[in-house]
């Protein structure tokens, strides 16, 4: 199966990571919007193309995982390129998934090809989570706690704060919040009563820290909702101590079943990272190949996770999942 890459950050380069470790997979190529002179791969031997010349690369891969931003990458990327090639995203703007779904839809079914958008581990694994325990446990309440882990998307909102030269935010789980949801209680949070969220920063030598501070912990949405912390650090701190990029969190249904509610049920789903985008860059890959083989019986059009039979995920004969999985 010839596996292209669009897009070479953290997350392309988790892909590749997973590509290698799936041998019914290779590499086929990546390609950039940077010049491709100054990529320089872990893989020997494939070839880094210039996204400009992406479409003479239409007969020479079979899934393409789209690895840009949600911001403004994802919804133009996607559509675009589900026109030509049968194509895999990341996509995790919930409040416009809807939209994204719709846009792509359109332009797979034009050209005849599978797309599938909005795969991760959320929305992707945990969102599979949410449908499978609802259904299971439909008189009952879903919890999603995030953390701890780097927020990208938190820490690229300080780091535009005048006078910051770097920042790390963690999402962290507030623990009572979460033992309360375990023992199998049904409790209305707000934002604050679920999540912290503690700022590494580096400032401007001379910067005013309590503006930054004060900046940081008013801003609408990121952080005016939680209780926040901002800690003041070195840059040789944040190299030694806040280079990776760890992240997790469990989804939790709780409910009720028996006669007058008599039993409590819980189910949880949980995951432990080292590495956001390698773990992240994993789900693409796997699901890549079940893209590949809906293509190949013609189910062309935009599919979610939900839509995706979990033998096509894999690399194993079905008898094989059968005898050994079930």
């Amino acid at each position: 199966m010839n596996i292209g890459i669009y897009g070479y950050g953290n997350l392309g380069k988790g892909v590749e990571d997973s590509i290698k470790r799936n041998s019914d997979m290779k590499l086929a190529a990546v390609f950039t919007r940077r010049s491709p002179a100054s990529l320089k791969l872990a893989t020997e031997g494939v070839p880094v193309v210039s996204a400009d010349d992406i479409l003479c690369w239409k007969d020479k891969i079979d899934v393409l995982i789209i690895c840009g931003g949600s911001a403004t990458d994802l919804p133009e990327m996607t559509p675009s390129l589900a026109k030509h090639f049968n194509v895999v995203d990341s996509y995790d703007n919930h409040s416009e998934i809807l939209t994204h779904f719709k846009n792509t839809d359109k332009s797979a079914l034009e050209g005849g090809k599978t797309a599938l958008i909005s795969c991760g581990w959320d929305p992707g694994m945990f969102s599979l989570n949410r449908l499978y325990a609802g259904c299971i446990i439909p008189d009952g309440n879903d919890y999603t706690f995030w953390g701890k882990g780097v927020s990208q998307g938190h820490s690229d909102a300080i780091r535009r704060i005048e006078g910051v030269i770097d920042a790390r935010q963690y999402t962290v789980p507030v623990e009572e919040a979460v033992d309360r949801v375990r023992n199998g209680e049904a409790p209305e949070f707000t934002a604050r009563d679920k999540h912290k969220r503690e700022c590494y920063v580096v400032a401007e030598e001379g910067a005013d820290k309590e503006r930054i501070r004060r900046e940081i912990v008013t801003m609408p949405a990121y952080f005016e909702p939680y209780d926040t912390t901002v800690h003041f650090i070195s840059a040789e701190e944040m190299k030694a101590n806040h280079a990776e990029l760890p992240h997790g969190g469990s989804v939790i249904r709780t409910g009720r079943t028996g006669l007058g509610d008599s039993h409590k049920q819980v189910i949880e789903y949980k995951l432990t990272l080292d590495s956001n985008p390698e773990f992240t860059g994993s789900v693409l890959v796997c699901f890549a190949r079940a893209v590949s083989r809906m293509a190949e019986r013609g189910d062309f059009g935009c599919k979610t996770v939900f839509d995706m039979a979990p033998a096509d995920l894999s690399s194993q004969p079905r008898e094989e999942i059968i005898a050994h999985l079930l």
